[in-house]
C-alpha cells in the first residue's frame, strides 16, 4: 500500500488529533478535543490551569498515547506506535521547550544544544558546528562554554529554544516557556523562538497562561475540562 499523498504547502492540515480522550483514573483531561495543526502556524493553546492543556500538548507530541481517538502526523498514525518508535519520532520530528528549560547541568551551552544532532547520529564535530551556528542566531555566541549554572534565566530558555531547533523539526511544542522569566525576558526569548521558527518553517505549538505571548501567535484556541471551548484567528 503506498504512503498517502501529504500536502506540504504553507499552511495545510500536518498534525491532526481526532476525537481525543485521556484520562488520569477516574479523572477525564482530555473529553473528545478535534484539533488540526498547519504546516508553519504559531497556535496558542490557553485555558485555565487543570483544563488539559498540557495533556493535550503531550498526547499531540506522541508523549502520551490517547485512550481514545487518533494522532495522524504527516497522514500516518502514531498514537498506534510503540513507545520506542514514538520516542525516534520525537527526536527526529519535534522540539521541545519547557518552563524551567530543563538543561542537562553538567553540559555547556553548546553540549545541550547538540544533544538532538547526536542522538540523530551526527558526529561530534558535525553537532557541535551545528550547535554553535544555532546560539550564534540567537544572541549567545561567545556563552557556548558556559554551563547553566552559568547562564542568565533568558539566555538558558535561548539554549532551550537552540536545542529544540537544532535538528530542524517539523513541530515545536513549548509548554509555558515564560513561566519561570520576567515579563521583558520572556517576551524576547519568544520573540527568539517565533523568528527562528519561521526561519526553518516550524510549527510553533505553545501552551501558556500568557495571554499577551497568546496574542502573538496566529490562532488562539481555549480549552476548558478537556474540550475545545473556543478559537479565534490573530493574524
Amino acid at each position: 500500500m503506498s504512503a498517502p499523498m501529504v500536502d506540504r504547502r504553507p499552511g495545510s492540515p500536518f498534525l491532526v488529533g481526532r476525537g481525543l480522550v485521556k484520562n488520569y483514573g477516574t479523572d477525564r483531561a482530555l473529553a473528545g478535543v478535534d484539533l488540526t495543526i498547519r504546516t508553519t502556524e504559531v497556535l496558542a493553546i490557553v485555558g485555565p490551569s487543570g483544563s488539559g492543556k498540557t495533556t493535550l500538548l503531550h498526547v499531540l507530541a506522541g508523549i502520551l498515547r490517547p485512550d481514545g481517538g487518533e494522532v495522524v502526523l504527516d497522514g500516518h498514525r502514531i498514537d498506534q506506535l510503540g513507545e520506542a518508535k514514538r520516542s525516534q519520532l520525537r527526536r527526529r520530528e519535534f522540539g521541545f521547550v519547557f518552563q524551567q528549560g530543563l538543561l542537562v547541568g553538567e553540559l555547556t551551552a553548546a553540549e545541550n544544544t547538540a544533544l538532538p544532532l547526536l542522538l540523530a547520529g551526527a558526529n561530534r564535530a558535525q553537532a557541535m558546528a551545528g550547535a554553535r551556528d544555532w546560539l550564534g542566531r540567537l544572541g549567545l555566541g561567545g556563552l557556548e562554554n558556559r554551563l547553566p549554572g552559568e547562564l542568565s534565566g533568558g539566555q538558558a530558555q535561548r539554549v532551550a529554544i537552540a536545542r529544540a531547533l537544532a535538528h530542524r523539526p517539523k513541530v515545536i511544542f513549548a509548554d509555558e516557556p515564560t513561566g519561570a522569566l520576567d515579563t521583558r525576558t520572556g517576551a524576547e526569548a519568544t520573540d527568539a523562538l517565533f523568528d527562528a521558527a519561521a526561519a526553518t518553517q516550524a510549527a510553533v505549538v505553545i501552551v501558556t497562561h500568557d495571554r499577551e505571548l497568546a496574542a502573538k501567535a496566529g490562532r488562539i484556541v481555549e480549552i476548558r475540562d478537556g474540550v475545545i471551548a473556543g478559537g479565534v484567528m490573530v493574524g
